[in-house]
């Protein structure tokens, strides 16, 4: 069957698979519905290489290089020193072209640093796949699925390749991608005629179309660029381009401040000419320098490469961004909606109660470890002389697909956690699981399906009986029995035990669950759902627990100091999910919304009744659409959990939808915003607090890129409007700017989370992103750069400098001071003036290293007197200097120090504010 013979694996201009039986494709593809083994599908995946679609090829480095240059400042710039070149000014005509080269290099490298984050990122989001292998049902990397392979495919799934369908239950997938229709197809194993169109091979399932309901299995035919979407070239499933609103915002502030600023200089330029009597050359080069001081050309960069070091950062701690708007969202997030289990809980579900008709039985152990003991009454029993118990642990195993593993010493479960438990029980049983399902073969089987809250199995036993055994939601469970097993025979349901025992287990925090079983005829070979509804005999009800993650309770107390109010949705019993839910310390606890109390209620009283209540039991994905709708009415910000297909359009639906990056399905991985690569929920805290942190550092790019280009430009203004020779030339300006946006401004986006950031109550989604906080923090900054600047000039005047000299001092001061306010901008309300303030970055430490080497540089060295016509300067000046830029500092802290005194004053009066 893995003969080095192979004819054919991939289909190319080849057979028209969906016109051959089942048999002729295994044949054709040298495979069996035993799958391949793994020396077999190595060399295959040698031979065709991954299965992935080539990606685009990439812009040529030279190109991107130049697109730099594609923008309005850089036009200005171009055209200033193409004037400044005609009129004979070839020092200054240099600089302004070495300022636009050294711009587009810092451009050029920022841009390859974001597509290199956004690369990594579309690489954590690989899917996989189930496959057979040597015999054994394994998960691999869809990216190693082989031609040959035997896929299984269940609801949630993604197809991961093209494949012919073999066998297949209910099963429908949507190729709405292929096809453009919006009904998912519903698919069967038997061939279709040759010349069928793409949306009527009803046997085939296509690469990248998703498995919307049922269940099926099929061998592989086409992977990468030999699949219908490789044909068609569609790139699926990436993330999208490096921008979110609020940098499309930016830069569209950007160009028409542009704009206003070449105006403004214009009429500087009239101004200076007509009125002042300058020479228009020279006020045509103090325009250009007013234009350039002014317009914040590094600000969308900056931005640009804060967002993707924000996103890196996430994704190093397990939050994978799938669209980049989330990252400003994260900010606003005002409650969270998670699911309980695997993200709240540790995912290690532990069976700790039996119940049988006759008695309740503890069992001892925790997790997968297949040791531990049964206690009735406090006292060990011995299962096998318990009949009820053994069958119950039998049939458990039987009804599940979860296995048991044990890897360097460690337990873990391949498959369904809450199947795992079930199987672990019957291993502490006794229960042999080999020569169980030997002597219990399955024939049939009825996935779980959330709407149905069931999951049913079809065996023929070696003696010649056949049972079906149904396991699933007690509610569920009971009303399709009308029989419990005891020891001489079946005996009518006796409701009231059952509910009793249910209470007595779900007061201890425990999960129930049902198992029920019914003889059938042995010529009996499929089931039907609908022969299922009554008649059944239960076996008995389990209680599992699946313990709070530590973590996760920590994680609840930071978003709750964060003023976010954390909800939570179960499918448990209301006592099951108030019990965790305290556990957690979760605030409103006292009572639990049921879903069927939830589908009773009008949307008016559902919108009323969300804001009172966090816990939401016996909840079905269905209900979560009508959360988050009911919760977004009263004005939250809302992020929700989800990872079944269900879920989809509930994570639509939400401000953020988080998807679960181990557990969840591929449905619902396309419907968030984001994946949680560990399922854990306090990766969910950690988002928003990156998120929050993003946030601040864009904000922290704005206020000190705009007061430090507005000082600039005043300065020139002042100069002009006072008759007064410039105290800072254009190229100067020119040198400034560049030295500064490369440096100290970058640094910036390298700002680690602040200290109070996670105490802070949500941003509104609608704050503007010029605050009246931020509009007066610039118009103050600026003034203070402008009075020291041209201050300190018109004192060095005054005492004799010359004007090169002063116009030296003038620039340093100028540099010192955004040295001394970057220190300021570090942290937007908090107090600097401590060690983790001033010392706390080795970005902007390194930053101010490199800013006064090279301004040491631009005073001392000989080549940058001659370039930019500087003078040296004696230790008295730069003690003024340093004197003069050091009060912005002070000044800034002073001024944070009156807003929290106000903030503590007003929060005093109002402690909701």
């Amino acid at each position: 069957m893995h003969g080095k013979d192979q004819r054919r694996t991939t289909p190319g201009p080849g057979p028209a698979w969906h016109a051959l039986s089942a048999e002729a494709v295994l044949s054709e593809c040298r495979a069996s519905p035993d799958g391949l083994d793994g020396e077999e599908a190595a060399r295959r995946l040698a031979a065709h290489g991954p299965n992935r679609l080539r990606p685009p090829k990439p812009r040529n480095p030279l190109l991107r290089f130049l697109v730099q240059f594609h923008n309005v400042l850089i036009y200005v710039l171009l055209a200033a020193g193409v004037v400044t070149t005609l009129l004979g000014h070839w020092v200054d005509a240099g600089v302004i072209f070495g300022v636009v080269v050294v711009n587009a290099i810092v451009g050029f490298i920022q841009e390859g640093k974001a597509e290199k984050a956004l690369d990594a990122i579309r690489n954590m989001l690989s899917a996989t796949a189930t496959v057979v292998r040597d015999g054994q049902r394994i998960a691999i990397p869809a990216t190693q699925v082989v031609p040959g392979d035997v896929v299984f495919l269940q609801s949630g799934d993604k197809v991961p390749a093209d494949m012919r369908l073999l066998r297949v239950r209910s099963l429908q997938i949507q190729e709405a991608a292929l096809t453009g229709e919006s009904v998912p197809a519903d698919k069967e194993s038997v061939q279709v005629a040759v010349d069928a169109a793409l949306g009527d091979r009803t046997c085939m399932a296509y690469s990248s179309t998703l498995v919307t309901y049922g269940q099926g299995s099929g061998v592989v035919v086409a992977t990468g660029d030999g699949t219908e979407i490789g044909r068609i070239s569609a790139m699926l499933g990436q993330v999208e381009a490096l921008t979110t609103p609020l940098v499309r915002q930016m830069a569209v502030f950007s160009r028409w401040l542009t704009l206003a600023i070449l105006v403004v200089a214009a009429l500087t330029f009239l101004f200076g000419y007509a009125v002042r009597g300058y020479p228009a050359a020279d006020m045509f080069l103090a325009a250009v320098g007013l234009a350039v001081a002014a317009i914040p050309e590094g600000l969308p960069a900056i931005m640009t490469i804060t967002l993707a070091i924000g996103v890196q950062r996430m994704a190093a701690r397990n939050a994978i961004v799938r669209r980049l708007p989330a990252v400003e969202t994260l900010g606003s997030v005002s409650v969270i909606c998670s699911d309980k289990t695997g993200t709240l809980t540790q995912n290690e579900m532990t069976a700790q109660a039996v119940a049988t008709a006759r008695h309740l039985f503890e069992v001892t152990g925790v997790g997968y470890a297949p040791t531990g003991s049964f206690l009735l009454d406090g006292i060990e029993v011995e299962p096998e002389h318990r009949q009820l118990l053994t069958r119950l642990a039998e049939g458990a195993a039987l009804c599940s697909d979860a296995v048991i593993r044990e890897k360097e010493g460690h337990w873990f479960v391949d498959g369904d956690p809450t199947e795992g438990a079930l199987v672990t029980l019957a291993l502490k049983a006794g229960v042999d699981m080999a020569a169980l399902h030997r002597a219990w073969p399955r024939t049939d089987e009825i996935p779980f399906e959330s709407e149905h809250r069931f999951m049913a199995t079809l065996h023929h036993g070696a003696d010649g009986g056949a049972i079906v055994l149904v396991k699933g939601a007690p509610e569920r469970i009971l009303t399709m029995c009308t029989w419990q097993r005891s020891y001489a025979e079946d005996e009518p349901l006796d409701l009231d035990y059952w509910q009793g025992r249910m209470q007595e287990i779900a007061s201890r925090g425990q999960r129930l669950l049902a198992l029920a079983v019914r003889n059938v005829h042995p010529d009996q070979r499929a089931l039907v759902r609908d022969d299922l509804a009554e008649g059944l005999t239960l076996l008995g009800v389990f209680g599992l627990l699946d313990p709070p993650r530590q973590e996760a309770i920590a994680a609840v107390t930071r978003c709750q100091d964060a003023g976010i109010r954390i909800k939570m949705i179960t499918g448990d019993h209301t006592g099951t999910a108030i019990s965790i839910a305290r556990n957690l310390g979760l605030v409103h606890t006292t009572a639990a919304l049921s879903g069927s109390e939830l589908e009773a209620m009008d949307d008016d009283t559902l919108r009323a009744r969300v804001r009172d209540v966090d816990v939401f039991a016996r909840a079905s994905p269905e209900h979560k659409l009508r959360l988050v709708r009911a919760i977004q009415a009263n004005g939250q910000v809302l992020a929700m959990t989800g990872d079944g297909v269900n879920d989809a359009p509930a994570l639509k639906q939400a401000d953020i939808g988080v998807a679960m990056g181990l557990k969840g399905t591929e449905a619902a991985k396309e419907a968030a915003e984001m994946v949680l690569a560990d399922d854990n929920f306090a990766t969910i805290s950690h988002a928003v607090e990156e998120g929050r942190t993003v946030y601040d550092n864009l904000k922290k790019a704005i206020i000190f890129i705009l007061p430090t280009n507005g000082g600039e430009a005043l300065t020139i203004i002042a100069a002009i409007l006072l008759g007064r020779v410039l105290p800072i030339t254009a190229v100067q300006i020119l040198w400034v700017n560049m030295i500064t946006a490369v440096t100290l401004a970058l640094a910036l986006a390298f700002e680690p989370v602040e200290a109070d950031v996670m105490k802070r109550h949500p941003r509104a989604p609608d704050e503007p992103l010029l605050s009246p906080f931020l509009t007066w923090r610039i118009v103050f900054v600026s003034l203070i750069l402008v009075a020291g600047t041209f201050g300190l000039y018109v004192y060095e005047r005054s005492g004799g400098a010359e004007v090169a000299a002063a116009r030296t001092v003038a620039v340093n001061t100028l540099v010192f001071f955004e040295i001394f306010y970057l220190f300021n901008t570090r942290f937007l309300r908090g107090p600097v003036l401590n060690r983790r303030g001033l010392a706390g970055s080795r970005a902007v430490l390194a930053a101010v290293a490199i800013v006064i080497f090279f301004q040491l540089l631009f005073t001392y060295a000989p080549p940058m007197q001659v370039l930019f016509d500087t003078r040296p300067m004696d230790a008295v000046a730069w003690l003024w200097v340093v004197a003069v830029a050091s009060t912005v500092l002070f000044a800034v802290e002073a001024e944070k120090w009156v807003l929290r005194r106000w903030a503590a004053r007003a929060a005093r009066r109002d402690p909701d504010l």
